[in-house]
């Protein structure tokens, strides 16, 4: 009988654990929004961390679930969220829209990733102060923007997927932000996804920050499938530096010194462009193939520098735009914002050689076909208006 009643016990205890439950969150122009809340199914402290998980944009919520389920058995809540324009959630259709519909739905994100937000720290239980994030692919940026609006956000999760200049200055400036970053060789969208999230890894630092990469496994969570103990890496990361060693904001360590950390940190300061460009060099030295910085990002940087009244910053700028034409041979892009450098330099007839250039390269280029049509209409004006000079 004793043993009936412990059975008898074990199970009602077992049917009130709470179970994931579908919610609608309102965004702030009244957008319903569908989600997916997986409470905590046990914990060892009075109150919980949370974890928001943002789909990558070629799925839904769903695709975070893995990941949510190991959570909640783990004593951490977790909300996955379809974005606006996806799924279940209401807006505009995102996925083959016109370009102009993408931006407008893409532009809500943030008011609606911080209305989910603001939703789950409100449950009862939550520690507001222990938030994390988690981003696949478009996911990446929104999940880094996340936390740069809220200081609480202590861990991120980041999967093959791209970040702007402001995101990348964001992590410099708080490289106590422990992160975990993951991409696999076969990237359906991006070869070099791996290259960069070890990069974006790299760039603050921080000895705890994380890389898993993969020969295979197709992009962002689409990785689960063929790695089934990824989801479980990522878990026990959010155990670690949200439950077992939670990372305090601005806490003080140890920069761990890098390749990508060290150059980066060239091509930052004022002034030191050309010892950036050197680092470059000889890391290319020591390995033909060495990855540094990312196309995009460092090109973003260079017009950033390029804004300035600052010469020194000026001349930063056109030493960034050389530099990315050197790592990026092919890239038709890469000449175009070279000859922007040189056009603000007052050097004419470089600019003209370097706009050519960019004509030259675009057929054989692998972006887009839009990107290659607008491209392609900048360069010829530029180039009609530097010959009638």
């Amino acid at each position: 009988m004793r043993t009936l009643l412990l059975v008898l016990a074990f199970a009602s205890t077992a049917g009130a654990q709470p179970a994931p439950r579908d919610v609608d969150i309102k965004s702030t122009d009244g957008t319903l929004l569908k989600a997916t809340y997986f409470p905590a199914r046990s914990a060892s402290e009075a109150t919980r961390p949370v974890v928001v998980l943002m789909h990558m944009c070629v799925t839904n919520r769903k695709s975070w679930e893995p990941v949510a389920q190991l959570l909640s058995a783990d004593g951490i809540d977790a909300l996955t969220i379809d974005n606006r324009g996806f799924g279940e959630s209401g807006g505009p259709r995102y996925e083959g829209a016109d370009p102009r519909v993408q931006r407008a739905v893409a532009d809500q994100w943030p008011v609606d990733f911080d209305a989910a937000l603001a939703w789950v720290v409100a449950q009862p239980g939550v520690d507001k102060t222990r938030l994390g994030a988690g981003g696949a692919s478009c996911g990446v940026g929104n999940a880094i923007q996340l936390a740069r609006r809220h200081r609480d956000v202590r861990s991120l999760v980041l999967l093959a997927g791209p970040t702007d200049a402001a995101g990348v200055a964001y992590l410099q400036a708080n490289p106590w932000l422990p992160l975990f970053t993951s991409a696999a060789s076969d990237d359906q969208y991006d070869p070099h996804f791996p290259e960069q999230m070890r990069w974006l890894a790299e760039i603050a630092g921080n000895p705890r920050n994380k890389f898993v990469g993969f020969k295979n496994g197709r992009h962002g969570t689409e990785m689960f499938g063929a790695h089934p103990d990824l989801p479980r890496q990522i878990a026990a990361w959010f155990d670690e530096t949200l439950i077992k060693s939670p990372a305090t904001p601005g806490a003080a360590f140890t920069p761990k010194k890098t390749e990508i950390s060290e150059f980066w940190a060239a091509a930052t300061a004022r002034g030191e462009a050309a010892q950036a460009s050197q680092l470059f060099r000889q890391a290319r030295q020591r390995d033909p193939h060495a990855f540094l910085f990312p196309e995009a990002i460092l090109n973003q940087l260079a017009y950033t520098k390029l804004q300035s009244t600052d010469a020194a910053d000026k001349a930063d700028a056109l030493e960034l735009f050389k530099l990315n034409t050197e790592a990026y041979p092919t890239s038709a892009n890469a000449q175009d914002s070279l000859a922007d450098g040189y056009l603000r330099q007052g050097e004419n007839d470089l600019a003209l050689a370097a706009e050519q250039k960019c004509l030259e390269l675009l057929a054989a280029d692998d972006v887009n076909e839009a990107l290659k049509t607008q491209l392609r209409r900048i360069a010829q004006e530029k180039i009609a208006k530097l010959k009638g000079r």
